[in-house]
């Protein structure tokens, strides 16, 4: 059997393992000039690390037993990490249950509904309940107004932007479940790693290991048409060069697959047209000075315009960076916002300006380099009864298939949950 696997991220990547141990024959087909999708790494200054911030979690089974297959589940490097939480002008620690209970913004009524909210959502093995109610009414009925407008509010602006308004309760559920699941793994503690290199290391081990296996990564190719062509599939490239195949697998958004696949079937054309994407921006700084010893600082401040601060050197040894400190500024928002538009030099100024609101002690001469990454199609928004619009994973077409982030229903977006899509997409339609 001959496959095509169009995409060449994480899913693509693990894909092409799996058939290939299968005894398929593998082509990757990636139009970057590397693949790694969102977990990419670049340089930043004189080092090289993750375009976008990713660690492991003690929970992530999937991802620490395909990194056991390469060898790198010995390089895993594992820290207790710390939670801030930056609101009315002051940044708190909110790494135990000591220092949640003294949290100032929050009377102690307020605190015990807010912890018992977070249980409740810890206990609740599915989703399909909370996909019904929107996340305001579930968490205003379970935490209360205040609580709700104090904290869970400006969150969900800083997370989801204006599309908080159409998310149901799934969203905060997948949420607190990622987070309950690394503090139950790590004895209440929140504990994360990360591989010695980062993403680059993974990827780098990945490839090598496809290529030396057979698989045939084909990178700078980047798809122009898809069409069926007797029992055969063909897909043509920008260059023109044209390559068949008994099956193929999209892993590319909904937008690129309607682009390049115009005989998609007219209800999963309809399900992927309907299907509301968040994408992210991202600013990488890298700092002579270490900001703080969180490795999140939540931030609920109005008018920040950032998700949160990821302090990666918090988690990485420092060593790594010569001391340095690496620093992401995210933000989630929609795939027409105009910020996607705005040039490199504007967003670092605005990013870099909400990071010294929160730590004014930061100056200019401290940033030693800044870049920005940028992606319009990130994940799926869990709308209200996300799952009656979700796309299958069949496009209609006799041996194409798609499987990207719209199928991720019981988690946040992260490298774990990408590879248990794989293996439920290759178990159901391949038996694999």
């Amino acid at each position: 059997m001959k496959a095509g696997i169009v995409g060449g991220g994480m899913l693509g990547l693990y894909l092409a393992h799996r058939l290939r141990q299968a005894g398929w024959e593998v082509t990757l087909l990636e139009g970057a000039p590397e693949p790694g999708g969102l977990a990419s790494a670049w340089q930043i200054g004189p080092y090289t690390w993750d375009k976008y911030y990713h660690v492991i979690s003690l929970s992530d089974t999937i991802l620490r037993s395909f990194l056991s297959e390469t060898g790198l589940d010995k390089t895993i490097v594992w820290k207790e990490t710390r939670t801030g939480f930056y609101t009315d002008g002051r940044l708190y620690s909110m790494s135990n249950t000591r220092e949640f209970l003294a949290f100032p913004p929050l009377s102690l009524p307020d605190k015990l509904r807010l912890g018992g909210t977070i249980f409740l959502g810890s206990l609740i093995r599915s989703p399909r309940r909370l996909e019904k109610m929107h996340v305001s009414d579930w968490l205003i009925r379970w935490s209360g107004k205040r609580t709700f407008s104090k904290i869970w509010l400006p969150l969900l602006k800083a997370k989801l932007g204006d599309a908080w308004k159409k998310t149901s309760a799934a969203f905060i559920w997948a949420t607190i479940r990622r987070m309950y699941a690394a503090r139950r793994s790590g004895e209440k503690k929140e504990m994360f790693g990360y591989v010695k290199g980062g993403y680059s290391t993974i990827l780098s081990t990945v490839i090598s290991l496809l290529r030396e296996n057979g698989v045939d990564i084909r990178t700078g190719f980047t798809v122009a048409q898809i069409q069926k062509k007797g029992d055969k599939t063909e897909i043509t490239g920008e260059n023109r060069e044209t390559l068949a195949f008994d099956r193929v697998i999209l892993t590319v958004p909904p937008p690129v697959i309607l682009k390049i696949l115009p005989e998609v079937d007219p209800v999963e054309k309809e399900k992927m047209s309907a299907i509301p994407y968040l994408g992210v921006i991202c600013v990488s700084l890298l700092l002579r000075r270490h900001l703080s010893p969180f490795y999140v600082t939540n931030v609920t401040e109005e008018g920040i315009p950032i998700t949160g601060i990821i302090e990666m050197t918090a988690l990485v040894d420092q060593e790594t960076f010569d001391s340095n400190a690496l620093v992401y500024l995210p933000r989630y928002l929609e795939p027409n916002d105009p910020l996607f538009d705005r040039s490199d030099e504007e967003i670092i100024r605005l990013f870099t300006g909400a990071l010294r609101k929160v730590h004014p002690i930061l100056t200019e001469e401290e940033v030693v380099t800044a870049k920005v990454a940028r992606s319009r199609y990130v994940f799926a928004l869990p709308v209200l009864n996300y799952s009656r619009i979700k796309p299958s994973f069949e496009t209609g077409i006799d041996g194409i298939y798609m499987v990207n982030s719209v199928h991720i229903t019981n988690s946040t977006l992260n490298v774990n949950e990408t590879l248990t899509l794989a293996n439920e997409f290759l178990n159901k339609m391949f038996h694999l």
